[in-house]
């Protein structure tokens, strides 16, 4: 053999074992998905929820995970922009609607717009949209709260978690949906394992219902943001019942959310969403084409 040939037989072998090395993106294949919900704990990165959050991991092994998400920025609040409205707007702090309030539709918005159903449940929230802070509640998670043009909508549909059960049998889960837990429950004041615990909870109880049965429903559970001791990468498990053992390194943040919903009502993300790494795609789910 000639030290040319051996050369290249050393580079092909070398290359073959580095790509060994990395997980094949899913297969694609169609999934029949007209519902999201999304659920989100607070300040924990990736290594933290895979060591803590033992019950979502379990799923997430399951189903589906990504390892390569990322949040968009610090502190809260701005990542809960990115998800629902695809732009922080300039946000940089937390503050309450009346400071951080925000133009502009949302993904919620443009459920309604497209003739779907939108809703946000918020845990221990007092009142139907409430904008202030009170208990455990914070409205700085609440992001439906801070699109000041969609107030009516808001109050109609941004309820207290004690809905989430009535709309989870009678298969009425919107069709772009949050979840949000309380200041314990999202592991904010409390430990990762209670905040496991409640998404456990939640979790089960949007398994049982039709939605999730039919196929129709995907549930997606990140953190908002790390608590910067790893570069905002924050564990993402997509779960749907036609993944398995499914894991992505694609590049996705927060305004991949957003993308998720626009493209599950089949209508154009807004703004950085519409570039943003596609959440479907990273994880080969392919939208059927619907007609009518």
């Amino acid at each position: 053999m000639t030290r040319a040939r051996l050369c290249l037989l050393v580079a092909a072998v070398l290359l073959l074992a580095g790509c060994a090395g990395d997980p094949a993106p899913p297969p694609a294949h169609r999934a029949d998905v007209r519902k999201v919900l999304v659920m989100v704990v607070e300040n924990h990165s990736l290594d933290q929820m895979r060591g803590g959050m033992p019950a979502l991991f379990a799923a997430s092994r399951r189903y589906g995970y990504a390892t390569g998400f990322h949040a968009t920025t610090h502190p809260s609040l701005p990542n809960y922009l990115a998800m629902t409205g695809g732009s922080t707007f300039g946000v940089t702090d937390d503050g309450p609607p009346e400071q951080n309030g925000v133009h502009g539709r949302s993904v919620f918005g443009q459920a309604l717009a497209a003739g779907a159903r939108a809703g946000l449940y918020a845990d221990a929230m007092p009142r139907d949209c409430d904008t202030g802070t009170e208990g455990r509640y914070a409205v700085k998670h609440n992001p439906w709260a801070y699109f000041l043009d969609e107030h009516a909508a808001c109050a109609r549909s941004d309820v207290p978690l004690d809905r989430l059960p009535e709309d989870v049998a009678a298969g009425r889960l919107p069709a772009v949906g949050m979840v949000i837990p309380d200041l314990c429950n999202d592991a904010h004041d409390c430990d990762l394992g209670t905040a496991d615990a409640w998404i456990r909870d939640r979790l089960r109880l949007v398994m049982s219902g039709p939605d999730w049965r039919s196929g129709h429903l995907l549930v997606v559970v990140t953190a908002d943001e790390d608590d910067r001791n790893q570069d905002n990468l924050v564990l993402t498990s997509v779960l749907h019942p036609s993944l398995h053992h499914a894991v992505s390194q694609a590049p996705l943040t927060h305004y991949s959310i957003a993308r998720l919903y626009a493209e599950v009502l089949g209508v154009r993300p807004l703004r950085e969403a519409a570039s943003a790494p596609s959440l479907l795609t990273a994880f080969g789910l392919r939208l059927p084409v619907r007609r009518g």
